[in-house]
């Protein structure tokens, strides 16, 4: 079943808000475009930091012996990734010759979801009506359910236990005649599944732990996971699932690093940024240096929206009063509020297209150029095609 609950906001309360809201959209105008034009210098310097990387980068073809010739280079080498040493989870009894274990924990709690509805009332007022609706989920950490909106399901969760999530990562890791420092080691992930090995006494100390929250919980073990409840098959809120993944050793990897004795650092470019990677896997160093540049578009695309998305919500911030003093209305308020919209989203696209353009000029001054270029042609073009429209209508008309 939903809850809802309504209130009521004056239109006084209504302007006074939205006269406060100004100061929160010049905020995130600000922000929308300093993040636009620091991502396109990231994105630049990223990009010229792999090329340069990339230009001096030799191969190493035996990683079985420290070779002094390598010493100070970016080089791309391809082995097996390995370690001596016995990674542990004492809780769950696991013990294994890995790279790294991660355990993961999760609690099945009640969520809340809600949604608002808004109408708005002759004289400027506003009615919001929030409709909450709750389900059962697997979560990565208990739910407060003492602030949930609906009392019957307040104070509704709880867990049996609390356990940490963590992982343990091999404090060697060698590479043929080489260390892996952490920044390379902490990059290999394999999601093979390690399973708890529980002993009875250990079984014994979880159960008299869950017993004092229900006395019907145990703890089970099957592939991969340790369960804390009553049916691993049936969850009832309270339960608890642990899982377990870890890399084993050797593992077949490539990396692309600098060579610093017996060990590697990260190539850093004329600009200043920083260079390395691994892979899992035998990967060519063309192939890892085009994965790292589709991966700096990917992020460069998702700033560009995020900071796009900032612009305009600050401008429509700036500008929402506008269409509150006209609340007393609802209709002219919703006319201008579309109208409100519709010129916000038009003069943000413009400046962060201005923004774009003044950020290539200073870290892409050919491409910058050019396009500025190209816009002017292309406003020139429209406005020349306008006045020879205007100029044919006129003589139709005479």
């Amino acid at each position: 079943m939903a809850y809802t609950t309504t209130t009521k906001q004056s239109y006084g309360n209504r302007v006074s808000k939205s006269f406060k809201g100004i100061g929160s959209g010049i905020l995130l105008f600000i922000i929308g475009t300093v993040l636009l034009f620091w991502n396109e210098g990231r994105t630049v310097k990223v990009k010229r930091a792999l090329n340069q990387a990339e230009d001096v980068t030799v191969e190493m073809p035996d990683i079985s012996r420290a070779d002094p010739q390598f010493e100070g280079k970016m080089i791309h080498a391809t082995g097996d990734a390995s370690t001596a040493e016995i990674l542990t989870d004492d809780l769950f009894g696991i013990s294994l010759n890995a790279i790294n274990i991660s355990r993961n924990v999760e609690y099945y709690q009640w969520t809340e979801h809600s949604k608002e509805e808004k109408k708005e009332k002759i004289g400027g007022g506003q009615e919001i009506t929030t409709t909450y609706t709750y389900s059962k989920e697997w979560v990565s950490s208990p739910v407060n359910s003492s602030e949930f909106a609906d009392p019957s399901y307040q104070n509704s969760n709880f867990v049996l236990t609390t356990i940490d999530s963590k992982q343990v990562v091999a404090d060697v890791v060698d590479f043929g005649a080489y260390k892996l420092p952490p920044f390379l080691k902490n990059g290999i992930r394999s999601a093979e599944v390690a399973t708890p090995q529980l002993t009875e006494e250990m079984i014994k100390e979880w159960n008299e732990v869950l017993w004092k929250r229900d006395s019907s919980a145990t703890v089970s073990v099957s592939t991969g996971q340790a369960y804390f409840g009553r049916d691993i098959n049936n969850p009832e809120v309270g339960d608890i699932r642990v899982t377990f993944n870890y890399t084993p050793t050797p593992q077949t990897v490539s990396i692309l690093a600098v060579v610093v004795g017996n060990t590697f650092a990260e190539f850093v470019a004329k600009n200043g940024k920083n260079v390395s990677r691994i892979e899992l896997g035998a990967v060519p160093a063309a192939n890892m240096y085009e994965a790292a540049q589709k991966e700096n578009k990917i992020i460069a695309w998702i700033v560009r929206i995020l900071a796009v998305l900032l612009i305009i919500g600050g401008l429509k911030g700036i500008f929402n009063f506008l269409s509150t003093i006209f609340a007393v209305v609802p209709f002219i308020r919703r006319v201008i509020a579309a109208g409100i919209n519709f010129v916000c989203t038009i003069i943000g696209l413009i400046w962060s297209l201005l923004i774009f353009v003044i950020a290539w000029i200073s870290y892409r001054p050919a491409l910058g150029i050019t396009f500025l270029v190209l816009i002017a042609a292309l406003i020139v073009l429209l406005v020349m095609r306008s006045r020879k429209k205007k100029s044919a209508a006129a003589n139709t008309t005479a």
